[in-house]
């Protein structure tokens, strides 16, 4: 199998929810790197807006995943799959339902659960039994935590990332009332605040205090306000608001202790050696929350705390650190 970057896309079949509805002729859109040779696979999990393209071009995690980086695609066979509910090649509500009518605002609710199983099945039809390491930050942390609870004897390693057990009430209203713009607005407009809204989450107060202060542009805007106007503008050319209301609910649905005794009982189901880190300035997902997951899983020796001034996007941009992390949790 090629070493570098290789896009597939795989048919799982129907797919049956939490909800008991069953998602007709489901596909993954998958990435891999490497070479498989039957106990070196490492499955990497994105976050919300993120896809399947890690490295080159268009991808949000390069500096990390590749040959001799953090993830070394010269020593293990990495895959990731494009999220169930997303809008970069695997089912979503740019799919056509059975009669042949895009899904869009009907696209059944998903929980990280259900998103989980669609990615069972794709490792199912890989021939992939057990990963040598699931890895993921933010909502592809939800993810991973996911895949080491449901199915302790097929992850070995665990690295969670800027993320949490279960999503917060803040987190919830963040997401929320994201969603309520975008129905309120319309899909290009309200994809684009709601985007605005987020980011601000996703970056740190300093960070913008620093970067930005009070300085107003020469056309009359805020220096911040023509920041956030750009990232907006720029997930709207990329981005569906649909995959993103669906997506967004299905990270409000995460509770990793829903149905099975509470989050300590869950998190002592994982038999994975993990690594869990968090990023000092986040405020989107603060370090209270991953210091539970460190303290509540019993291969956890303890908390990593990335020092950065981005905030939660800290997990994307400080890649020496997180790259140095992941490296240590796969090759000792």
């Amino acid at each position: 199998m090629p070493r570098g970057q290789v896009t597939h896309e795989q048919a799982i079949g129907d797919l049956t929810l939490e909800s008991g509805e069953v998602l007709p002729e489901v596909r993954l859109a998958y990435a891999t790197w490497g070479e498989y040779d039957g106990s070196n696979a490492v499955l990497v999990l994105h976050a919300l807006t993120g896809d399947h393209i890690v490295t080159g071009e268009g991808g949000w995690w390069g500096d990390v995943v590749g040959p001799g980086r953090g993830i070394d695609t010269d020593r293990f066979f990495v895959v990731a799959a494009n999220i169930l509910g997303g809008c970069r090649g695997s089912t979503g509500p740019l799919s056509l339902d059975p009669e042949g009518r895009p899904y869009g605002s009907r696209f059944p609710a998903v929980t990280v659960r259900d998103q989980v199983a669609a990615e069972v099945a794709l490792a199912d039809a890989l021939g992939i039994d057990a990963w040598h390491s699931v890895i993921g930050g933010s909502a592809g942390g939800m993810r991973a935590l996911e895949w080491a609870i449901e199915h302790p004897g097929r992850v070995e390693r665990l690295f969670l990332l800027a993320t949490s057990a279960a999503a917060s009430a803040d987190q919830i209203g963040l997401a929320t009332t994201q969603n309520d713009i975008i129905r309120a607005a319309g899909p290009e407009a309200g994809l684009d605040l709601a985007r605005r809204v987020a980011h601000l989450s996703y970056r740190s107060e300093f960070e913008l205090a620093e970067r930005f202060g009070r300085t107003v542009q020469p056309d009359g805007r805020w220096a911040v306000e023509s920041y956030l106007q750009h990232h907006g503008a720029k997930l709207v050319k990329r981005f569906d608001a649909d995959s993103y209301i669906v997506l967004n609910e299905a990270m409000n649905s995460h509770d990793v202790g829903r149905g099975r005794g509470g989050i300590a009982a869950a998190l002592g189901r994982i038999t994975a050696r993990t690594l869990v880190a968090g990023i000092d300035s986040d405020r989107l997902y603060p370090l209270h929350q991953q210091r539970e997951l460190a303290e509540g899983i019993a291969g956890c020796a303890e908390l990593d705390v990335v020092v950065s001034p981005y905030g939660h996007d800290g997990f994307l941009v400080e890649s020496e650190a997180v790259g140095a992390l992941a490296h240590s949790l796969l090759t000792t």
